[in-house]
């Protein structure tokens, strides 16, 4: 049993020199990627960073502050439409709008936390979800926001071209390092609260929340904070979700994606900041590469061929394999290894240390 002597090894970033190694060699791999790899990988791993950054802070609330969410979709939207909007309508430099839209998207969540107070459970994913398809159809209505029609990005330049410092980024390898940066900042920031007093308290909350109150803390602050810091991530993932695609429109932002949020979460393991990012990384390559080739495997591809074109819809009905099979994942997790990807890594870590007996 690993004890700890001093307390700045309850808030130390790395907790051994071997967590630091292999953090070191983590990141050269992924700097070194591009140099390697198609285009389309490269395209992937966007996405897969992308995704890292809403499920680390949805993590925050649903794994940390036990408060379940199903509208993080409405606060990606907002990311998105909001740092393009801003860009192209208000002439804000890139990084001024990305800020500028996550911080509406957390005055959202914290608005969206205050039902948080008196709901729970069901009730509460009700009302997130509700948040969520809310935002969808109001977006599809609105002018403004391009309508049904949808969004177009503008060119990616990172500089202040209103003062004449221009930096465009052209290739999908200069923005996936933009990616790669972001991401790894947002996730030191979240390692880092979770060790503050408020990542304490959000962890009490989830624990008790009336143990919580006994002892101090103020669950009106904290439960809305929850709600804002995360929702602050899905504006963050959003407008850099917004240049990876190029164009988006409302309906890229709908119900399925916010409960595949939510399984990355899940599938990852609760309450654990490595288990959100190993559980983006794997929901976000079986949708877009393993489960979307699904029918040029061998037999088993031919069989489902056939039972999409005999028994499914014609419009999208091999997308329905994508979702069963994420389904099934979710299934399997949740009754073979409850702790989700985290947990599957502490039994082979301990397993290890015991080998050979």
């Amino acid at each position: 049993m690993d004890m700890k002597r001093e307390y700045y090894e309850d808030i130390e970033l790395f907790s051994s020199g071997t967590v630091l190694f292999w953090t070191i060699v983590l990141l050269a791999g992924l700097f070194a990627a591009p140099l390697f790899i198609s285009n389309y990988a490269v395209y992937l791993f966007s996405i897969i960073l992308v995704h890292v950054i809403v499920a680390v802070g949805l993590n925050i609330l649903v794994g940390s502050t036990g408060q379940i969410a199903l509208g993080h979709a409405g606060f990606f939207a907002i990311g998105a439409y909001g740092t393009v909007l801003l860009m192209t309508l208000l002439n804000f430099p890139f990084f001024a709008a990305l800020i500028a839209a996550a911080f509406i998207a957390a005055f959202f969540g914290f608005l969206l936390g205050l039902p948080a107070l008196r709901l729970e459970g069901p009730y509460l994913a009700i009302a997130t979800l509700a948040f969520g398809l809310a935002i969808m159809h109001i977006i599809g209505h609105t002018q403004i926001f391009g309508g049904r029609q949808g969004l177009a990005a503008p060119m990616l330049d990172i500089g202040i071209p209103q003062i004449g410092l221009s930096w465009i980024l052209f290739s999908e390898i200069s923005l996936y390092y933009l990616i790669l940066i972001i991401t790894i900042l947002m996730v030191l920031f979240a390692i880092n609260i979770l060790k503050t007093r408020a990542g304490r308290a959000f962890v009490a909350i989830r624990d008790s929340d009336i143990a919580a109150e006994v002892i101090g803390i103020n669950l009106t602050m904290y439960k809305t904070l929850a709600f804002a810091v995360s929702a602050f991530y899905a504006g963050i993932a959003g407008g850099l979700f917004a240049f990876v695609l190029g164009f988006f429109d409302p309906f890229t932002f709908n119900l399925i994606l916010s409960v595949i949020f939510l399984v990355m979460v899940v599938v990852g393991g609760l309450g654990s900041v490595m288990g959100s990012i190993s559980g983006a990384a794997l929901i976000t390559y079986l949708m877009y590469d393993l489960f979307k080739n699904v029918d040029e495997v061998p037999v088993v591809g031919d069989v489902l061929v056939y039972v999409s074109r005999n028994w499914f819809s014609t419009m999208g009905s091999m997308d329905n394999f994508n979702m069963i099979a994420l389904g099934l994942v979710m299934i399997g997790i949740i009754i073979f290894e409850p702790l989700g990807m985290f947990g599957a890594w502490i039994r082979i870590k301990k397993y290890w240390k015991t080998w050979p007996f």
